[in-house]
C-alpha cells in the first residue's frame, strides 16, 4: 500500500517512476569571483519538465548527507541541485571550523542570500526543471538559507527547513515571501528553543506567509543525520522516527505546492 501512496503522490505532481535510474553530476559554477561545486541528481527516465528542488547543506558544507538526499529525491522524480554556499574545496572538518565558516554567513545575510540564488539560477538553467514549480529545502544551517532565500524574493512554490536557525535580523524581509514554508524542528532541540519558534511564528503572522511549524516531540538538533549518533544529551542527535515523519511531511507539502 505505500508503495501505491508513492506512486500516486508522485503522479499528482506530474513525474513518473517508470525505469527509474538516477544520474548524478557534479556541477562548477561562479558567484562572482568564487567558484562554487554543486551536486546535480535525476531520473533520466522521467520525460519532460518536471518540479526542481534546491537542497542546502549543514553547517559542514556540501557533502555525503546532503548528496544523497538529492539522490533521494531524484527518486521521487524530482531534479535536485545540491548547492554549494561556502565555495569549492571549503568544506570543514571540526565543529569549531564548521562553527567559524557557518557564522560568516549567518552574520552577513546578503552574502547567504546571493550564494544561494546563484545555486537556485544553476537549477532553473537545467532544461528538465519546470520554473514554475521550485522548491527548496535545507538542513540546519541550510534550513537559515533557504529561508534568506524565500525572504530575498526569490519566485519558489515552498521551502521546507529541517532542524533549522530560525533567527532572522531583517524581520521586514518575511514580507517578501512569496511561496509557503514549512518548518520541521525537533520538539527538545536546545539550540532552537520554544521562544525562537515563537517568534517564527510571530513574524510569519505579521508577515501574512502561508506557513506551518511541526516540531517532534523526543527530537533535538540535526535529528534526520544518522552521523549525528544517538546521546540527546548532546544537544544533537539522529531520531529515526522524527527522520521519517518530516520526510514524508515534505513529501505531502511538495504533493501539494507542485500539484
Amino acid at each position: 500500500m505505500r508503495s501505491l501512496g508513492v506512486v500516486m503522490m508522485l503522479l499528482a505532481v506530474g513525474v513518473s517512476t517508470a525505469g527509474a535510474e538516477v544520474r548524478t553530476k557534479v556541477v562548477e559554477y561562479k558567484e562572482g569571483n568564487t567558484t562554487l561545486e554543486g551536486y546535480l541528481a535525476w531520473d533520466d527516465a522521467v520525460k519532460g519538465p518536471r518540479p526542481g528542488v534546491l537542497v542546502v547543506h549543514e553547517w559542514t558544507g556540501l557533502g555525503k548527507y546532503v548528496k544523497s538526499r538529492a539522490e533521494q529525491l531524484a527518486k521521487l522524480g524530482y531534479v535536485a541541485f545540491g548547492a554549494d554556499i561556502y565555495g569549492k574545496g571549503v568544506r570543514p572538518s571540526t565543529p569549531e571550523e564548521a562553527g567559524k565558516t557557518a557564522g560568516i554567513y549567518k552574520g552577513d545575510r546578503a552574502l547567504t542570500r546571493t550564494r544561494v540564488n546563484a545555486a537556485l539560477e544553476q537549477l532553473l538553467a537545467n532544461g528538465n526543471v519546470d520554473p514554475r514549480r521550485v522548491a527548496a529545502i535545507g538542513y540546519c544551517f541550510g534550513g537559515m538559507v533557504v529561508q534568506e532565500l524565500a525572504r530575498s524574493g526569490a519566485d519558489l512554490a515552498g521551502v521546507v527547513a529541517f532542524h533549522s536557525d530560525l533567527s532572522n535580523p531583517s524581520p521586514d524581509d518575511d514580507r517578501n515571501i512569496k511561496g509557503k514554508v514549512l518548518v520541521l524542528q525537533g520538539g527538545d532541540d536546545p539550540f532552537v528553543p520554544t521562544k525562537d519558534v515563537e517568534a517564527f511564528e510571530s513574524r510569519m503572522h505579521a508577515a501574512g506567509v502561508n506557513w506551518q511549524v511541526v516540531q517532534y516531540g523526543g527530537a533535538v538538533h540535526s535529528y534526520t543525520n544518522p552521523d549525528a549518533g544517538n546521546d540527546n544529551s548532546k544537544g544533537a542527535a539522529y531520531n529515526a522516527q522524527a527522520d521519517h515523519r518530516s520526510w514524508e511531511a515534505m513529501r505531502a507539502f511538495f504533493g501539494e505546492i507542485f500539484k
